[in-house]
């Protein structure tokens, strides 16, 4: 029972700390680029075969 005094409040303030990274990316915009997304997938510049 000892491990868990330790071990819920360690899981707590790693969650948080995830929580507070997640809505850290979400207002520095790290998720809006619709237009490069549309793009991307139609374009041949990006294929999967190395350049030769």
């Amino acid at each position: 029972m000892e491990a868990l005094t330790y071990s819920i409040p360690i899981s707590l303030l790693l969650g948080g700390v995830g929580l507070a990274a997640f809505f850290w990316s979400l207002r520095s915009r790290q998720y809006d680029d619709p237009k490069g997304d549309s793009e991307r997938i139609l374009s041949k510049e990006f294929d999967d075969k190395p350049k030769v």
